[in-house]
């Protein structure tokens, strides 16, 4: 007798396994076992902080074009945060509309500036005579000579290392998913280097790829003097912040990582 009603063959999903048998027990990495993690970014330094606390996501670098307008953001510091939110998106509906049986649990974009000029309340030596004016914003230098202008006018001053995290992840009402954001604030003190060290440094390249032309885990160490906040967020990635962000949302949204 032939049956009319075969069923449909079984999809076989991927495992996913993101954390690493060394991350520490706290509920964030325990609700992440067993999940779809998509980390929207190609950077390898923010890649190896996460692996360092025990989260190995899937790399899907995101095809969003980092060209907000500055003039449309009241507060700079709102910049990095909307362009995260935006890599976020793009990813995740990309990911849900490609395989909608494996969407992602989870998707971390995140994006770094540098901010010229102390904050508030705060001077540097160079400034001290002169009245603080808007915080100019610096992404990836151009070229080399734009490298050399960026160092220039960070040389011997203080600046603002801002990174924003956004994530996205699935819930029942519309659109789908939800999206949840942190900024991280890092203050990076520039020693009073001589202009031939900082053309020294354009010259080795590795501030090319680097926000605000430096890159304070190589070469680019050698410009400055303290750093006053997370370090791992002048890398890249605010690691200590996401996680406890995480744990928070863990606690207050209901839809966050459920089964």
């Amino acid at each position: 007798m032939v049956s009319f009603f075969s069923s449909k063959p079984k999809v076989e999903l991927p495992d996913h396994n993101c954390v690493l048998p060394h991350a520490l027990k706290i509920p964030a990495l325990e609700k992440l076992v067993g999940k779809r993690v998509v980390l929207a970014s190609n950077s390898p330094r923010r890649k190896e902080i996460l692996k360092t606390f025990g989260l190995e996501p899937e790399v899907i670098p995101s095809t969003f074009e980092e060209t907000l307008p500055l003039g449309g953001f009241s507060d700079p510091h709102e910049y990095p945060v909307a362009t995260a939110t935006h890599k976020a998106v793009e990813v995740y509906e990309r990911l849900v509309t490609e395989n909608p049986d494996d969407a992602p649990d989870l998707v971390i974009a995140a994006d770094t500036v540098v901010l010229t000029h102390p904050p508030e309340g705060l001077k540097s030596m160079r400034f001290s005579d002169e009245p603080i004016g808007p915080q100019d914003l610096l992404e990836k230098p151009r070229d080399k000579e734009d490298n050399l202008r960026m160092l220039l006018d960070l040389n011997g001053a203080i600046c603002e290392v801002v990174t924003g995290v956004s994530i996205a992840f699935p819930v029942l009402e519309a659109p789908g998913y939800k999206i949840k954001s942190i900024e991280e604030r890092t203050k990076v003190y520039f020693a009073q280097n001589e202009e031939s060290l900082l053309k020294a440094y354009v010259e080795s390249g590795e501030g090319i790829d680097r926000a605000g032309g430096f890159a304070v885990q190589g070469l680019g160490g050698m410009l400055i003097s303290k750093v006053d906040g997370d370090y791992h967020n002048v890398v890249g990635f605010p690691a200590a912040s996401f996680f406890k962000f995480l744990d928070m949302l863990i606690e207050e949204e209901v839809d966050f990582l459920s089964d």
